[in-house]
């Protein structure tokens, strides 16, 4: 098996576990983990060669601006405090408490290299957190601030790595230094994060076509963060502030067909490079076992006691953080999303998985330092490094499923639902409101002006059928039902004219074009 094949596997697997999954109710990318760990014992299997300092700019932009996708600024300044002391704070301790331990057991391992390990495996995935919440039905609350968790510890753990990783190679160390490159990178990174997203904003005006449009999508992101990175800034936060920029101001409430062919896009791109991206975690599983060649029980004791520190800080931190959350949420009337009750304490504690920037970060140690001698204990670094990822992301990620069903930790379906009746309400009226002002300016039947009203109440009730009252909803449901037999009949003519039309296609002198685009009209047609 050469290495084009070992990706098309992967691939293949990415597509195979989100079904399987939802079969045994287990996280898509904990399966395909499992499935690059069984692929890297295999003696067929090649090693991977991706380069290391490739690693993040092809798998993370795509990945954290389908992040963002489902969510939105709003989203992330309600939660402000909850993700700041996750993201941020909760990111500084465990560096600094894996760093301490890391140089009390490792021999010989200097403390800017045990910085370097502990911000590398600091940080939480974002993929596997947000795909796992939303499989297991989390509350909105939890979801949300897991999401924010996840998309910004990334910024805060990698910029500490680089000035650990500095620090080692070049064996200077300044703190004030340090904290102008933390903040410069910062502005650096928002800078161009905007500046990209404005710019891309403009392009997609231009372009009109929804493929054009899409296709300007996949290439935003690594263009913001590879920018980023040129100019010193952070690239993770870079394609965060682009994404939520376009987001926020580059959606068009009537484009429909860019919306519904983006949304199934981004979901394809999606799998496919979170399935690859935990297959190649899995497969970096044969680094580590060349690096614990005849050192096993005492690299294994190492891993095991860091695991330990990762695991007991953050349930250390997540309870008097969530405490101190909600007494400022008592105090002042802010709506932010917070955990209510130990249990969600626990969930979120045990939902703190490692994953993809931990990889890339680990294989992107250096091998040498400025003087040209080996990097210090590189090969402990990298072993105690996978060896987190593979206990948090295999068995955390196995387990967490049971854990909440056991503590019954669920999604609020009655609030969900309540909000979804107040848009619809909200959805009626502003459509009776636009009737009005048609009728203001045109001159419409009473018999037209009836019709379209008692359409516009429908809006509502097909978002939400508990809208309405009894009667007019019994009456909404017999026209629904009617609908539904004339969209019946109405698709198989459709499907009639389909058929007919690809039939041509193979004919003599049919132009394929002209077929598709024929096609392309009844396929329109069908959506409506």
């Amino acid at each position: 098996m050469d290495q084009l094949a070992l990706l098309f596997v992967l691939l293949l697997g990415a597509v195979v576990s989100v079904p399987v999954g939802d079969r045994f109710g287990l996280p898509a990318p904990v399966l395909m983990t499992l499935l690059g760990i069984v692929l890297a014992v295999l003696d067929f299997v090649p090693n991977v060669s991706v380069p290391p300092d490739l690693i993040l700019p092809l798998l993370l932009p795509p990945l954290l601006y389908a992040a963002v996708r489902r969510t939105s600024w709003r989203q992330f300044t309600a939660n402000k405090r909850p993700i700041f002391l996750l993201a941020v704070a909760l990111v500084f301790v465990t560096t600094f408490c894996v760093a301490a331990v890391a140089s009390a057991i490792v021999p010989g391992l200097p403390v800017a290299a045990a910085v370097a390990l502990g911000a590398l495996v600091a940080p939480p995935d974002p993929v596997a957190a947000t795909a796992v919440a939303g499989q297991l039905g989390l509350p909105r609350r939890l979801v949300s601030i897991l999401e924010g968790e996840g998309l910004f510890n990334d910024v805060t753990a990698i910029v500490l790595y680089h000035v650990a990783i500095t620090a080692a190679v070049s064996g200077t160390f300044s703190p004030w230094r340090a904290g102008l490159d933390l903040v410069l990178s910062a502005v650096v990174a928002v800078a161009v994060g905007l500046g990209l997203g404005w710019g891309a904003n403009r392009l997609m005006d231009l372009l009109g076509d929804a493929t054009l449009q899409i296709g300007l999508t996949l290439l935003v992101p690594y263009a913001s963060y590879v920018m980023a990175e040129e100019f010193h800034g952070s690239g993770v936060l870079a394609v965060l502030t682009t994404a939520l920029f376009i987001a926020e101001y580059a959606t068009d409430p009537d484009d429909v067909m860019t919306r519904l062919a983006g949304h199934t896009f981004w979901d394809i791109v999606d799998t496919l490079v979170t399935g690859v991206a935990f297959g190649l975690i899995g497969l970096e599983l044969h680094n580590a076992i060349r690096t614990a060649s005849g050192r096993w029980g005492e690299m294994l004791g190492w891993a095991a006691a860091i695991v330990g520190v990762v695991v007991f800080v953050r349930l250390a931190w997540l309870l008097p953080a969530t405490w101190l959350t909600k007494r400022l949420h008592a105090k002042r009337d802010h709506d932010e999303d917070i955990p209510m009750g130990w249990r969600e304490t626990v969930v979120m504690w045990w939902a703190g998985m490692r994953g993809v920037a931990s990889v890339a970060l680990a294989l992107a140690v250096p091998l040498e330092t400025d003087t040209g001698t080996a990097f210090p204990d590189r090969d402990e670094i990298v072993f105690i490094a996978f060896g987190v990822i593979m206990a948090t992301l295999v068995l955390q990620g196995l387990t967490l499923p049971w854990l909440v069903r056991r503590l019954g930790v669920q999604a609020d379906t009655d609030r969900e639902k309540e909000f979804e009746k107040e848009l619809a309400v909200r959805a009626a009226k502003a459509a009776k409101r636009r009737l009005r002002e048609i009728e203001a300016e045109e001159d419409l039947s009473e018999e037209l002006s009836e019709q379209m009203l008692r359409r516009a109440f429908d809006i509502g009730l097909r978002i939400s059928p508990d809208m309405g009252e009894d009667e007019r909803r019994e009456a909404h449901e017999h026209r629904v039902r009617r609908l539904k037999r004339v969209r019946r009949i109405q698709a198989e003519m459709l499907s009639a004219a389909r058929h007919e039309v690809v039939a041509a296609r193979s004919e003599a002198g049919a132009d394929p074009e002209v077929v598709d685009r024929v096609l392309r009209h009844l396929d329109v047609r069908s959506l409506r």
